[in-house]
């Protein structure tokens, strides 16, 4: 029997948009695009150019760090477009598809260096991401641990029992544990949620947690097992793309294709539906965006942790939801903040709706209210589920005050572990964007 881990803090938000537990299609776009800001820290090498012909698994670019990490196609066909941007930074990669799926076979691997190496070469590698600095793993360096997490809490998260445990991709799944398992000396941990009955090969030990968001954070989960120290390396993934390693090691191709929410309250049918990471928005929601003339915001992810994309984006590389919500910059309320507000979204208890039963809320993307001092309130502890001091290490990564940083567990978060924070900071700071620069900076010192 798994072992619970029981998480006070977190945050619940019940927003209307959920996906109904049925794959309604296959989005087939005629074109993907491979989008180098979704791999954080990476400094991409460009290796094709337009009118090239590229298979499922052909390398478009390698990162300049470290040569050996691969961005492969996800598609066949014709390489139409590499579109830069200031000082000829590589905004995307566009490739046309000739929907043939022909794709690169690659061989079987069976030992540790020859998973390593398939992963690396297949593109599976950009899925690994380390703690210290959550970027994507150093392949010199081997992790102390493996956390992976299988499930996700998030406003409107997709239901991963629904996406992996059904056949192909449970198989799959257990493929890509068994693998992990010969990269590391210690140990795999499979985060999964309580009452989950998720199967997981010899070897690799299931922790349930019990709690709300962000308690799928790797991150998080990661700290309420074994917390990473100063001088060490764990690796986190998501156990969605776990199954598409194990797609690899199984057949010896590349197979990115996901199941993915498309929720929020603008779309007129939320729903399940089969995509490749890199299909455009356009495709995605077409014909099920409710009609009115006024603006939406258009999120790969969810609400809390997800990109702006707009409708002219893709889906990110590493999401398997979409939500759409209203804009808000066309609302103008009468007294604003002194209404009552019987329908805000808030953990304040000010507003009526803070004493409203549960119920299923319609919020947009407005700030309500400006940048200002941090308040020390310890409104981040009600929803930080971690032993860390989250105000004072905000206040350490802005000052870079790199020993007090150290003290306060800088080398175990990630981004997205604050995001319930910026969702209650009265302060209205981007936290999560702090907390990537101070990771930035940091990583640049040390190395």
């Amino acid at each position: 029997m798994a072992k619970v881990v029981k998480l006070k803090s977190g945050l619940n938000l019940c927003l209307a948009g959920a996906a109904a537990p049925k794959v309604e299609k296959t989005v087939v776009s005629d074109t993907v695009a491979i989008v180098p800001d979704n791999y954080h820290g990476v400094v991409p090498k460009v290796v094709v150019k337009p009118g090239d012909k590229v298979q499922v698994g052909t390398s478009v670019m390698y990162d300049k760090n470290h040569p050996e990490v691969q961005f492969v196609s996800p598609v066949s066909g014709e390489v139409v477009a590499v579109e830069r941007g200031e000082r000829r930074k590589v905004m995307k990669i566009v490739i046309k598809s000739d929907g043939k799926s022909d794709a690169v076979v690659f061989d079987k691997a069976s030992s540790a260096v020859e998973v390593k190496e398939l992963l690396l070469r297949a593109g599976m590698w950009a899925y690994i991401k380390q703690r210290p600095y959550d970027v994507i793993a150093d392949p010199t360096v081997e992790p102390r641990d493996i956390f992976i997490t299988a499930f996700d809490n998030a406003p409107l998260a997709p239901a991963y029992a629904y996406e992996m445990l059904n056949g192909d991709d449970a198989k799959a799944l257990a493929e890509g544990l068994a693998a992990l398992k010969l990269l590391t000396q210690g140990k795999v941990y499979v985060g999964v949620a309580a009452g989950s009955n998720l199967n997981v090969p010899a070897g690799v030990e299931v922790v349930a947690f019990k709690g709300n968001f962000p308690a799928c954070n790797a991150g998080v989960q990661a700290h309420n097992i074994a917390p990473v120290n100063k001088g060490e390396t764990i690796w986190t993934l998501n156990a969605l793309d776990v199954v598409v390693m194990g797609r690899l090691l199984l057949n010896g191709r590349v197979d990115m294709m996901r199941t993915v929410a498309v929720t929020g309250s603008e779309v007129a049918t939320p729903a399940y539906v089969r995509a490749l990471p890199g299909t455009p928005m356009a495709d995605l929601l077409a014909g099920n965006i409710i009609a009115g003339d006024y603006a939406r915001r258009v999120i790969s992810g969810n609400v809390l942790t997800g990109t702006n994309v707009s409708l002219d984006g893709y889906l990110g590389a590493y999401h398997s939801q979409v939500t759409v919500i209203p804009e808000g910059n066309d609302t103008h309320e009468f007294l604003g903040w002194a209404l009552p507000g019987c329908k805000a979204l808030t953990t304040s208890r000010t507003f009526l709706s803070r004493w409203i039963p549960t119920r299923n809320s319609k919020p947009d993307a407005r700030l309500h209210g400006g940048e200002r001092a941090i308040i020390m309130s310890e409104e981040y502890d009600r929803v930080f589920p971690m032993d860390i001091l989250p105000e004072y290490l905000v206040k350490a990564v802005i000052a870079f005050d790199i020993d007090r940083m150290e003290q306060l567990g800088i080398y175990e978060v990630a981004p997205e572990d604050f995001a319930a924070c910026e969702f209650v900071d009265t302060s209205k700071l981007p936290l999560q964007q702090i907390v990537r620069d101070g990771l930035d900076a940091l990583r640049k010192e040390m190395n």
